[in-house]
């Protein structure tokens, strides 16, 4: 019998989240900081490496997980199929569900998406030491 997992708790999807977007602050501000305080390019590096560290394989587990129950409870099969669900196919199906609407990757991949545009623009447009 297979019993779906349960939704990482809010507060660890939301420190992750901030994990992973000051990481990617962390490798932007390198662009600035190799201009004018070229001591910081180093701990930066650190923390936006060791950040991204940490948020991907947060993101490698969510993602395990989700494709775990989508193989153990074989839920895609019965609905394209339209068996009927049974109690833990519906919470398997629930959890996927509600783990991709609880997620913030997609905020994640937005801000990535912007702080990168900001630091091109800014490596373009400040002058050089």
């Amino acid at each position: 019998m297979f019993t779906p997992p349960r939704i990482v708790p809010k507060p660890v999807i939301i420190g992750f989240f901030i994990i992973g977007l000051l990481s990617s602050v962390a490798f932007r501000a390198i662009i600035v900081c190799q201009k004018y305080t070229p001591g910081w390019v180093r701990p930066l590096w650190y923390i936006g490496v060791i950040g991204y560290m940490l948020f991907f394989i947060y993101r490698y587990f969510i993602s395990a997980r989700r494709k775990r129950t989508i193989r153990e409870s074989n839920v895609i099969e019965k609905i394209r199929t339209g068996e009927n669900l049974d109690a833990d196919d519906r919470a398997a199906a629930l959890y996927l569900l509600n783990s991709v609407r609880a997620s913030h990757e997609d905020w994640n991949y937005l801000a990535i998406f912007i702080l990168s545009i900001v630091a091109i623009v800014l490596d373009l447009i400040l002058p050089g030491k």
